[in-house]
């Protein structure tokens, strides 16, 4: 009987172990444990899709004015772009862009009669880029063409505005970029050759961000600008029979001080509105709407 009874446990005691092993395969909510105590997690393996790697964002806008390295455009302008960033290796990628500009109403000035005193100003820029990430800095490579659908200075009534000012229906250009951080503060800045009036620009700029909240930030920033070689210099004709007069060959286009402030909507998505005060210089004053002259806007980005 003894003998019996205990085979009658082991019995009993291997079938409940079968059954619990059983249950815990089946259901495969368990996982071994680590030191801690903590379930360990096998890891995910990745892909190595494309898309799983493409960064990729989309940004939409509204300034009050459009100043573009100095140069007054526009006012009232709305804008929206795309941006596409492919690896090709893990220091370095390629860069594609498109940004649509247009005015949503510029007026020509006081004293116009009404429904005549604006222009039409709309731009197409599309970029080709490479991006090497040495570690301390990233460098950039970037070709633009600039199309100027209304002019270079817009159309009033299909009649082209301010034809001293360069007003050609397009431009080609090349840039060399850099990027770094030097503590909180992330500087910039780029040289660029456009083809179209055989003249080159150069600018830096700086900014530091500095964290309101886990969904907000203030971003004090300053760009200026270097014109050479005839750069946005035009000559303006003198007024009372004087002499006409003509801005600098080369030199200092503009000083712009601004302040932002990113807010955080989603994991994706981030609103920044803005405010910025343009300074008008040496290559740029003669023309500008305004010498100098506060201005800001908004925009909505979104990275998938």
């Amino acid at each position: 009987m003894k003998l019996k009874s205990m085979t009658t446990v082991i019995t009993k005691s291997a079938l409940v172990l079968a059954a619990c092993a059983s249950l815990n395969a089946f259901a495969g909510t368990s996982a071994p444990s680590g030191k801690s105590g903590k379930a360990v997690i096998p890891p995910v393996e990745e892909s190595g899709a494309l898309l799983d790697t493409l960064g990729a964002s989309m940004e939409t806008g509204y300034d009050t004015r459009y100043y573009f390295r100095g140069r007054y455009f526009a006012d009232n302008t709305v804008w929206a772009g795309l941006s596409l960033s492919v690896p090709l290796t893990e220091q370095l990628s390629l860069g594609f862009g498109a940004l649509y500009t247009s005015t949503a109403g510029t007026p020509m000035g006081n004293g116009a009669p009404k429904g005549k005193g604006s222009f039409d100003y709309s731009e197409l820029d599309l970029s080709t880029s490479l991006t090497y990430d040495a570690g301390f800095a990233k460098f950039g490579l970037v070709y633009t063409h600039y199309e100027f659908l209304d002019g270079n200075s817009g159309t009033n009534g299909g009649i082209p505005v301010g034809a001293g000012e360069l007003n050609q229906s397009g431009a080609e250009e090349v840039g060399l970029t850099v990027a770094s951080s030097v503590g909180p503060v992330n500087v910039y800045g780029g040289y660029y050759y456009d083809f179209t009036i055989g003249a080159s620009y150069a600018e830096i700029g700086a900014d530091a961000p500095i964290e309101i909240t886990s969904w907000m930030s203030l971003v004090p920033a300053v760009k200026m600008g270097y014109g050479f070689g005839d750069y946005y210099t035009q000559t303006q004709a003198g007024v009372g029979g004087a002499p006409n007069r003509r801005g600098s060959l080369s030199g200092l286009t503009h000083i712009i001080p601004s302040l932002s402030a990113p807010i955080k909507l989603t994991k994706t998505a981030t609103l920044t509105p803005y405010m910025a005060y343009n300074i008008s210089l040496d290559t740029r004053h003669l023309n500008n709407a305004q010498e100098s002259e506060f201005f800001g806007g908004v925009k909505l980005g979104v990275t998938f």
